[in-house]
């Protein structure tokens, strides 16, 4: 037991303190750089110290709400890609597989289009949610035969359904003016700019709370990955099981999409990786995965800043940038 305890420990520690380093640079880092020891004071300290008022402003109004979505969106798209591929018994699924980001982008559109998002901050992220809801429950309708979903069905009817949500998507977009093009690109490729606390309190919520359920179905998920014959020998009801985990995949995946855009390689990535660290069992798989996401794409978006002087590269950019080599990486070694 201490040989199973103290690795863990050790990891716990190490990914927390990689964690803390990673949150400071993006607080401090930027076209206005703020040292650390005024970020901790402006952090611990109502004053802010010897920080300057610009110095708070930045910190507090564009810098954290940032970091803080940010931290969220990681962490929840590496958890519903932990769950994606549990359920898929698949380590290359990701959160998009079953349409999810394409029935959220035509959700978003269709804000557009209809001019609902000139009202608030919060309309574009309602309607994103329900496109990407409507959009997993036609596949999951599509896919049920005889009161059982069928993994394979379930691969090929969510690849149908974000094809036709891709469709329509391009249908309106043909019609639209540069204005609203230009807010579908701004929105669509993905970033964590301009974001404020009105997107925060949009995401903590769901993402922390679905992420909290998650970690508590992590038994659960253990028993799913070995199959449904041996799932259902052991008395889980398998069918209702594998529609909540999916629901709850959904929700993390349209939340994280509506409020930052789509990031593709967040919930491929640090799920497969952090399994080679922590293990597969989902107990510690899940928390490890969130923790990692959100550093990750904290990280991506601070190198974005400050990788070009002067302008930024957003953080879908540098997500796909630095994914891609690792996804090659894993689908050489499963075809080897």
């Amino acid at each position: 037991m201490r040989d199973t305890k103290k690795p863990g420990l050790l990891i716990g520690i190490g990914m927390g303190i990689v964690c803390l380093l990673v949150l400071l640079l993006s607080l401090s880092l930027g076209q206005f750089p703020i040292s650390v020891s005024h970020v901790l004071q402006g952090i611990f300290l109502q004053d802010g110290g010897t920080a300057a008022i610009e110095e708070q402003a930045v910190l507090w109004n564009i810098r954290m709400p940032r970091t803080v979505v940010g931290f969220l969106v990681g962490g929840g798209l590496a958890v519903s890609g932990t769950i994606m591929q549990a359920v898929f018994m698949n380590p290359l699924a990701d959160p998009a597989i079953l349409g999810v980001s394409s029935g959220a982008s035509f959700g978003a559109v269709l804000a557009i289009f209809s001019g609902s998002v000139v009202l608030g901050t919060v309309y574009m992220p309602l309607f994103a949610i329900v496109g990407a809801m409507l959009a997993v429950s036609l596949t999951v309708l599509l896919s049920i035969r005889h009161g059982r979903i069928n993994v394979m069905p379930l691969l090929l009817a969510g690849i149908v359904v974000g094809m036709i949500c891709n469709a329509l998507t391009s249908g309106l977009l043909t019609l639209g003016t540069n204005q609203q093009l230009h807010q579908y690109l701004f929105w669509t490729i993905g970033g964590l700019d301009y974001r404020s606390w009105a997107h925060v309190y949009i995401a903590a919520g769901p993402i922390i709370g679905c992420i909290c359920i998650t970690g508590m179905l992590s038994r659960h998920l253990n028993i799913l990955v070995l199959g449904d014959v041996e799932a259902q020998a052991l008395g889980m009801r398998v069918l209702p099981f594998r529609l909540g985990v999916l629901t709850l995949a959904s929700l993390l995946t349209a939340i994280s999409v509506c409020v930052s855009g789509n990031i593709g390689f967040v919930g491929l990535v640090m799920p497969h990786m952090m399994r080679f660290i922590v293990g597969s069992d989902h107990r510690r798989l899940i928390p490890a995965a969130a923790l990692a996401g959100g550093v990750f794409l904290v990280f991506c978006d601070t190198l974005g800043r400050i990788i070009i002087p002067q302008t930024e590269i957003r953080a879908g950019i540098m997500t796909a940038l630095l994914g891609t080599p690792y996804f090659l990486y894993i689908l050489h070694t499963r075809l080897r």
